[in-house]
C-alpha cells in the first residue's frame, strides 16, 4: 500500500469497507431482506417468512428461471466456441486485420444493449432468417452481448502463452491439429473457464437486449422481474432477485472449481 503509516493504513481501509457496504452490501441486504417481508412499513421489514421465495420457486418465476439457466448456458457455449476460435485466428493474422477484429468484437459493449436488440430484432423478423418470435433471437441476443467477453478472456491468454509449448510439440512432429487440441486448448483451460464464467453471469442478468426481442414464451427471469417492478409487487420481485443471484453464484462457484481443477493439471 501507499500509505505507510498504521493509523494511514486503518483510514483507508475505513473508507474502502464503508464505500463497499453503501455500494455492494447494503442493496443487496436490502433485496434479501425484502424477499423475507410480508410487509416493510417501518424501518425494517416484519412478518419475515420464506412464503415470497417459496412462490418464486414455482409457477411463472420458476419457468422464467429454468428460461434463465438454458438461455445462459446456451448463450455462453455459443460465446466460447466462437470466442476462442476468433481469438486463436486472430493470432495468427496480420496485425490490422487482428486490430479489426478486435473491434469487431468489442463494438456490442460499446453501443447500449437496447440497440443490439433492436437491431436484432428488425435484422431478423423476415425471410430467409425468420428468428423474431421465437427462443432463439433472445439465445442470439444474449450471444452477441456476452461474446467480447469470451474473446478478450481468451485473447488476453494467448498473449500470456509461452510459444515455446507449441514450438516444441510442432519440432516433435505435431501437427496443427493435433498442437491445438493437446496443447493450446489444455494451457487455455483456466481462462475458457474463466470466461464461460463471466458469459453465464452477465447472460443471467442481462435486460436491455431481452426486453426488445423476448416472445411471451421465452421470458427470462430478469424480465419477470422488471414486470413484477412496474406492478408494484415489490417484495415477488426481491425474491426472484434473490433467487437469480443464488443461482448465478452457483454457477460460479461450480465453474470456479472446475477451472481451479483445469488450472492444477
Amino acid at each position: 500500500m501507499l500509505v505507510w503509516t498504521r493509523t494511514g493504513r486503518a483510514a483507508v481501509l475505513a473508507v474502502f469497507g464503508l464505500v463497499v457496504t453503501v455500494v455492494f452490501v447494503a442493496p443487496i441486504a436490502t433485496v434479501v431482506a425484502a424477499s423475507l417481508a410480508g410487509s416493510w412499513t417501518g424501518p425494517l421489514p416484519s412478518d419475515l417468512g420464506f412464503a415470497n421465495l417459496g412462490a418464486a420457486l414455482s409457477g411463472r418465476e420458476a419457468a422464467s428461471l429454468s428460461v434463465s439457466l438454458q438461455t445462459a448456458l446456451l448463450a455462453g457455449a455459443l460465446a466460447l466456441v466462437l470466442g476462442t476460435w476468433a481469438a486463436l485466428a486472430a493470432r495468427e493474422a496480420p496485425g490490422w486485420l487482428r486490430r479489426a477484429t478486435d473491434a469487431v468484437f468489442h463494438l456490442p459493449v460499446a453501443v447500449p444493449s437496447v440497440a443490439i436488440g433492436l437491431g436484432l430484432l428488425i435484422a431478423f423478423n423476415e425471410q430467409p432468417l425468420l428468428l423474431g418470435g421465437t427462443r432463439w433471437i433472445v439465445i442470439l441476443a444474449h450471444t452477441v452481448l456476452v461474446l467480447a467477453y469470451a474473446f478478450s478472456a481468451v485473447s488476453a491468454a494467448l498473449d500470456r502463452l509461452d510459444p515455446a509449448y507449441h514450438q516444441a510439440a510442432e519440432s516433435l512432429g505435431a501437427g496443427p491439429v493435433r498442437v491445438l487440441c493437446q496443447v493450446t486448448l489444455p494451457l487455455l483451460l483456466p481462462a475458457l473457464g474463466a470466461a464461460a464464467g463471466l458469459s453465464i453471469a452477465l447472460s443471467m442478468g442481462e435486460l436491455g437486449a431481452t426486453i426488445m426481442v423476448y416472445p411471451a414464451a421465452w421470458r427470462t427471469l430478469p424480465v419477470t422481474i422488471f414486470a413484477q417492478t412496474d406492478r408494484g409487487e415489490v417484495f415477488d420481485a426481491a425474491a426472484g432477485t434473490t433467487l437469480l443471484v443464488l443461482v448465478t453464484l452457483v454457477a460460479l462457484v461450480v465453474l470456479g472449481r472446475l477451472k481451479g481443477r483445469a488450472a492444477l493439471r
